[in-house]
């Protein structure tokens, strides 16, 4: 049965992510747009229940916006949340590595803002069923996409145990992976795995005391671990960044919202490599062809506040980065 908190419109259940910060930093790449005499046009590419969507479209009223998601029930949401600006917007069910080709079917020559915010949306911690949250009983599913792929259960009961130890040594930053995998193994033996609290009381089961008590939920890093490898997260994130820049028109920004070292990492990569001038090392001039294609325009990360982490404790983990597209070569 879904639970109470299901049943609110979006706009209640869902408190965006530095949300002014994010569409103050798309602003100068829609408005450049506008002084160039074309519609701006911005890729939502984690659109979720359309937080941030919604305001865009607010400050935007010239601004045409194209929502990706991979999860059904978030363009069932989103698109009731965004009805009032239907005639300026497309809501496509895809993951955001697809975004050049999404970009390309819906006639657009080329794009001037890109939004991520990665990582587990409200949506899906909120809808108990789905398995991503390790506080409460559910089945162990983890899928963005409920319609696709293999589920939490499935890498659980069937995957060896050197496969699940790199899994959450990798990806969940784990350092109890090994007692965590070899428990998992163990238990499975005797039982299969099929919810998130038979999960949590193997992961408990191993996991020092002492340890939970200063690192949070013994669960948690497990948890982020087979998320990740479930939703292939991070091999999307790779494809998705490059594809994201390479869309852009001249002005045009992209903007980053991640919550683990690892999606920053592969972000961070992405955007000093485009920003980074090709010249050799001690060449005396810089010449056209070795100018980078792109500015970073925030200072290392930005963080939230402490006001908004007490609205939204969700956000307390995320970090910002952004870059700007100010040359592109034919």
């Amino acid at each position: 049965m879904p639970n109470q908190d299901s049943q609110r419109p979006a706009s209640e259940r869902h408190v965006p992510v530095l949300l002014d910060r994010c569409v103050n930093l798309l602003a100068p790449g829609i408005e450049r747009a506008n002084a160039d005499g074309r519609r701006a046009v911005v890729v939502d590419c984690t659109l979720g229940m359309g937080g941030h969507s919604e305001a865009i479209l607010q400050r935007f009223d010239n601004l045409h916006l194209i929502g990706l998601d991979r999860d059904e029930q978030a363009h069932q949401l989103a698109g009731a949340r965004l009805k009032p600006f239907e005639d300026r917007v497309d809501l496509v069910h895809a993951v955001y590595d697809e975004i050049s080709d999404v970009v390309e079917d819906l006639g657009f020559p080329g794009i001037d803002g890109v939004l991520f915010d990665l990582g587990v949306s409200s949506l899906q911690l909120d809808e108990r069923e789905r398995g991503f949250a390790y506080s409460y009983d559910a089945p162990l599913d983890m899928r963005m996409d409920t319609s696709v792929g293999p589920t939490a259960e499935d890498l659980v009961n069937d995957l060896d145990r050197e496969r699940l130890l790199r899994i959450i040594r990798q990806w969940g930053e784990e350092k109890f992976a090994g007692r965590i995998s070899t428990a998992i193994v163990e238990a499975r033996a005797t039982e299969r795995i099929t919810t998130t609290a038979q999960l949590v009381e193997v992961i408990r089961s191993v996991v020092p005391a002492a340890a939970a008590r200063t690192s949070g939920h013994p669960a948690k890093r497990t948890f982020q671990a087979l998320r990740i490898a479930v939703n292939e997260e991070l091999d999307v994130l790779e494809r998705a960044i490059p594809a994201s820049m390479s869309s852009l028109n001249i002005g045009g920004r992209v903007v980053v919202m991640s919550y683990h070292s690892l999606e920053d990492k592969i972000t961070k990569r992405h955007f000093v490599k485009g920003s980074t001038s090709s010249a050799p090392p001690g060449f005396p001039v810089e010449l056209e062809e070795h100018k980078p294609e792109f500015k970073v325009l925030t200072k290392g990360t930005e963080k939230p506040t402490e006001a908004e982490i007490a609205e939204n404790p969700r956000a307390a983990s995320a970090r910002l980065r952004a870059v700007e597209r100010v040359l592109k070569r034919s």
